[in-house]
């Protein structure tokens, strides 16, 4: 009988992470190397399991769900990465059985798509361009590092590149045409193949063609400062590849629109973006900073302070705890040696007027604030030591539980603007909150669609979906004036609300420090700001009711 034997190994490994110091590159590698055990942990590591190498823990595991996510196989990357590099302190390095399990994910992927190589992220047959695209630059990019050589991958991809070459999605979101450009181009050095190529530069341009003149990127309907640093890295990944000069120029002014969304105390973006993300991915900043300093000024703000302050924001829940973390890897083999120290050591006192996104930035000794006015006025407020004000419009509860707010991106609002003295006005419509939840019946009804027309026609499910959670106005018959005016030591917020063909009862009356009205997947994280108290401004009712019209005053005093 032959018998296997185990030795004792001298070289065990160690799972402390020393925490480095602030501003030190290892922030990097620190954080990533923390989520690995959450993202191993969603992978069936069952090698005689169906579902071996599914990142879907709520489809393989708890069986909540009837298919699984394909976005969660773009978890691979990390995985791939902690297996190949000696990150500092990385007890993962060299560990096979992680190359096992990244190879089975791939597998998986293959197994788990449709026949033309596409997958699902939301409901079955939705064909998903957003889940494709991550997942696949993930599974390809695994592939080129680690070496691998399989034809029947490589015949997968060609299956994926070859339908992403022949649709897009509907909605302007310029990350996801960044990804699928990304995508292509890690099938091309593979393949070899031309077309491929040909393919990415097709993305590439749509996406420089959704670029403003101000320098930031369509967002469905305007600017979101949290995707463009998304959009950054994604096109410097593919810099990196291609070396395509076009994509240098572009972010030159995408990177400086960036700087005026990093605040003083290492926090960035919020609810005055077009998708209320608070998204950073800084590789793209590292990448970026060997042309234009204000891109290693950004990165070293979030190795100072937005990542040992705690300063970032979280979005480690099941779906998303992956998103950053290969960004982070790839910050930290890609860190710029040459630094030029952080925003706030290089900026003094400002004013700027974004016209087209219809934003307003002002930087004064004693406050730093955003104010959107694109969504109504939405306000964020902060200083070195963190967030101070955090105002996401006006929302009215009726006595039949509905919800009107100011903040939805509209563009009938009339908007006024004197940048030069801090003044501006928006008048608008009040629009119904939706927030539709599903139940066991809607559940069956979508499921029958979903497996009935919804195969045929997959991007008209998702356009209905679209204006119903996120693009659609479904206006009131309430009005809203607000206007604010900027001194280096205030900020007045003076507001009205006119409910004279509105017949209904109010019965709350409230500004947000966080309130979001559509859907995006990737809003309500936690960064600090959302622990800011609502102001509650229910005094103003007996008057709304009666006389159906109320004006009233906020003042934020920010003198020290």
């Amino acid at each position: 009988m032959k018998s296997l034997r185990f030795s004792k190994k001298s070289d065990r490994r160690t799972f402390r992470f020393p925490q480095p110091k602030p501003g030190h590159r290892d922030w990097y590698a620190f954080e990533a190397l923390r989520m690995m055990p959450r993202i191993i942990l969603m992978i069936d590591k069952n090698r005689f399991s169906e579902t071996y190498g599914c990142f879907d823990r709520e489809y393989w595991h708890y069986r909540t769900v009837d298919f699984p996510c394909g976005m969660n196989q773009e978890f691979v990357l990390p995985l791939a990465l902690a297996y190949k590099y000696p990150f500092p302190n990385n007890p993962y390095y060299q560990v096979e059985r992680l190359k096992e399990l990244a190879i089975a994910s791939i597998r998986f992927s293959m197994k788990a798509s449709h026949s033309d190589g596409t997958c699902d992220d939301y409901f079955p047959f939705e064909k998903a361009l957003g889940a494709l695209v991550f997942s696949t630059y993930a599974m390809t990019e695994t592939y080129l590092e680690l070496e691998l050589e399989d034809q029947e991958m490589v015949s997968f991809f060609r299956l994926r590149a070859d339908w992403l070459a022949n649709n897009n999605e509907s909605g302007q979101l310029a990350n996801h045409q960044a990804f699928a450009a990304l995508a292509l181009y890690n099938v091309y050095m593979i393949t070899g193949d031309s077309k491929y190529k040909a393919a990415s530069d097709h993305f590439l341009d749509i996406t420089l063609s959704w670029q403003h003149d101000e320098g930031w990127y369509q967002e469905y309907e305007g600017a979101d400062p949290g995707y463009h640093s998304c959009s950054i890295a994604f096109l410097s990944k593919l810099w990196q590849k291609s070396k395509d000069p076009k994509i240098v120029k572009s972010l030159e002014s995408a990177v400086d629109f960036a700087t005026y969304f990093m605040h003083p105390d290492g926090s960035y973006a919020g609810e005055y973006g077009s998708r209320n993300t608070y998204h950073f991915y800084p590789h793209g900043f590292e990448v970026m900073s060997q042309f234009y300093p204000q891109a290693g000024q950004i990165a070293d703000t979030y190795l100072y302070r937005s990542m040992p302050e705690r300063r970032r924001y979280f979005n480690d829940d099941n779906r998303m705890c992956a998103h950053y973390v290969y960004d982070w890897m790839h910050s930290w083999l890609h860190y710029n040696e040459t630094r030029t120290g952080t925003l706030e050591e290089n900026r003094g006192n400002f004013e700027r007027w974004f016209s087209d996104a219809k934003m307003f930035v002002k930087k004064t000794d004693n406050y730093y604030a955003v104010l959107s006015m694109a969504k109504g006025g939405v306000l964020k407020v902060f200083d070195e030591q963190g967030p101070l004000y955090s105002d996401t419009g006006l929302l009215l509860r009726t006595e039949d539980e509905e919800t009107f707010v100011s903040h939805l991106v509209d563009d009938t609002f009339k908007i006024s603007v004197n940048d030069k003295k801090g003044r501006f006005k928006v008048t608008g419509q009040m629009s119904r909150r939706r927030y539709p939840l599903p139940s066991p019946v809607k559940q069956m009804m979508f499921r029958g669609m979903n497996l009935s027309v919804g195969r045929l026609g997959p991007d008209t499910v998702r356009s209905i979906l679209q204006k119903v959670l996120i693009t659609g106005k479904p206006r009131t018959e309430v009005k809203f004036e607000r206007s604010f005016e900027f001194t280096d030591e205030s900020i007045k917020i003076s507001n009205a609300i006119d409910a004279t063909h509105e017949p209904k009862t109010f019965t709350e009356l409230a500004t947000g420090s966080d309130a979001t009205s559509i859907y995006v997947a990737n809003s309500n994280t936690f960064q600090e700001s959302v622990l800011l108290p609502w102001n509650d401004l229910s005094e103003h009712l007996r008057a709304l009711n009666r006389i159906r019209k109320v004006e009233f005053d906020v003042e934020v005093e920010l003198a020290p």
